[in-house]
């Protein structure tokens, strides 16, 4: 027996309940519009690009007159997963309170059915989605390579990347759910406290007397604070490593206006580090 209503539907990513007919959007085919004509454009524009190179390849060299083609716009957009890329990415979900099943692309917060938010389950799932992510790069390289080999290696950068990202962002979460749950005053939380792991560590030290370098060895917790600062430079600098960076992380391993590169290693030594922390965290709220 299906529990779904279309009168009553929850957004998996917010929680925004309205009926089913009232989540096809204006914005959402826009959206849909806009990948259409960036696919478009981004093709034409390699065509031009690529003819502009071919055509200077076969000028003349050292004659009294010369021409050079340039073209300048962008041979780059937003990929566009295909079919058998997707479905690697796929998360299969099971809610625990109404027992609905169901599977989506990304993060899910809320059951679409009853609309029921569990913050162990939405980081145990976000866990699992950047597990599936590295673990199925190869077979994503080779869908999207059949369609470009540019865009497989573009597309699996991108998704690396995003593993190491949405690492912090699920830590985030949890850490600032439970916190909440269990503070012992009213005191506001800092904005994406918990993605500083300096200000994260002094919210659970006033509410355990302990906090990440008592859950984890030195070298881990210098290792865990490398890579929120690479988090950090993805989602504000581009990637490109600043002065601020090489003083907070104290990575040896780069030099100013180098770019950042994150491996498969990286995201799952990410993953198993906050997993570390949040089983210790579990542990002290007695979950």
């Amino acid at each position: 027996m299906c529990k779904f209503k279309d009168e009553s539907v929850f957004c998996p990513l917010c929680g925004h309940n309205a009926s089913a007919d009232n989540f096809w959007t204006t914005e959402q085919i826009e959206k849909g519009k806009e990948q259409a004509f960036n696919q478009v454009k981004r093709r034409l524009n390699k065509t031009f690009a690529e003819s502009a190179k071919e055509f200077n390849r076969h000028q003349p060299k050292g004659g009294f007159l010369t021409m050079k083609m340039q073209f300048k716009g962008s041979t780059s957009s937003t990929f566009i997963l295909p079919i058998p890329a997707k479905k690697e990415l796929e998360q299969k979900i099971v809610c625990s309170k109404c027992g609905s099943r169901y599977s989506v692309l990304g993060s899910a917060f809320f059951c679409p059915c009853c609309g029921y938010n569990s913050v162990n389950e939405t980081f145990d799932n976000s866990i699992k989605k950047i597990e599936s992510k590295i673990k199925n790069i190869e077979t994503i390289r080779k869908a999207v390579s059949e369609i470009s080999a540019d865009e497989a290696e573009l597309t699996v950068r991108s998704l690396i990347e995003s593993g190491l990202s949405d690492g912090v962002a699920a830590f985030q979460r949890f850490c600032e759910l439970i916190y909440r749950e269990n503070q012992k005053t009213d005191k506001k939380i800092k904005f994406n406290a918990f993605q500083n792991l300096d200000i994260g560590a002094e919210y659970w030290n006033e509410l355990f007397g302990e906090s990440y370098r008592d859950w984890v060895t030195d070298i881990e917790f210098r290792q865990l604070n490398i890579l929120f600062q690479k988090r950090h430079l993805l989602a504000h600098c581009e990637g490109i490593v600043d002065e601020k960076y090489l003083k907070k992380s104290g990575d040896t391993a780069y030099k100013v206006r180098q770019r950042v590169v994150i491996k498969k290693k990286d995201v799952l030594k990410i993953v198993n580090l906050i997993k570390k922390l949040v089983d210790k965290i579990r542990t002290k709220i007695g979950t």
